[in-house]
């Protein structure tokens, strides 16, 4: 259940205190509770989801820009695409303790959607637009960029390592994208091996194209490597 307690600790994790606290309150409201008390759809948070999503876009992308100055576009839609990714924006929601304050409906609750990735990462998105319609924008920028902060700089230590931090899943998609379709499908065509060393070998579609394959010991593996393959075989890497 939300409480004052628990909005006034979320502002202390933001680093923002509130001027207007109905739309912290609102950014926090899922769906399932309005639907459940019969108040307007648009209550939800829904619309300050949406509104966050590009603010926080625009924001990681100047911090990329400014910080990697040398880095080629690719590269940085890569890294941009990582650092607001679904489970680091859930993870990031759950250090500022968004998911105690959610204002869920009874039965989703009993669900287990406090904790729920998808909820979590949309709740952040619509906490960073209310913020964006409480200070401004560079109010907002600022915010973004302590929450932001310390995953930047552990891209900074990868990138000064050598080591990659290209996300060829997420490469594929933004390449797919630019021809105006994002219809992209992972399939597993095979499995080899014993139980407790299985290798999983899977294949990347676009409508009825196919476009790479590729082998891991994990499904997650084996769709990485199928879409480096194909981003080869476009010749974007």
């Amino acid at each position: 259940m939300q409480g004052m307690a628990t909005l006034a600790e979320i502002q202390e994790h933001l680093g923002y205190e509130f001027k207007d606290l109905s739309l912290l309150d609102k950014a926090l409201t899922h769906s399932s509770f309005t639907n459940e008390i019969g108040i307007r759809h648009a209550d939800s948070n829904e619309r300050l989801e949406f509104l966050g999503d590009a603010v926080m876009g625009l924001s990681v992308a100047l911090m990329i820009f400014e910080r990697f100055p040398r880095l080629a576009e690719g590269r940085m839609s890569a890294l941009r695409a990582n650092l607001v990714k679904s489970d680091s924006l859930a993870e990031m929601a759950r250090q500022i303790g968004l998911g105690e304050g959610l204002r869920l409906g009874v039965g989703a609750d009993k669900t287990g959607l406090r904790d729920n990735d998808s909820v979590l990462e949309d709740a952040f998105e619509a906490v960073m637009g209310a913020v964006f319609l409480d200070g401004g924008p560079s109010v907002t920028g600022t915010v973004i960029r302590s929450l932001f902060a310390s995953r930047m700089e552990e891209q900074a230590e990868l990138l000064a390592s050598g080591t990659s931090i290209d996300d060829y899943k997420t490469m594929l998609q933004i390449e797919i994208q630019k021809n105006g379709t994002a219809d992209i499908r992972y399939e597993t065509i095979a499995e080899s091996g014993l139980d407790h060393d299985k290798i999983f070998h899977v294949s990347v579609r676009v409508g009825d194209q196919k476009l790479g394959e590729g082998s891991g010991k994990t499904k997650k593996e084996a769709e990485k490597m199928a879409a480096k393959m194909a981003l080869e075989e476009l010749g974007c890497i």
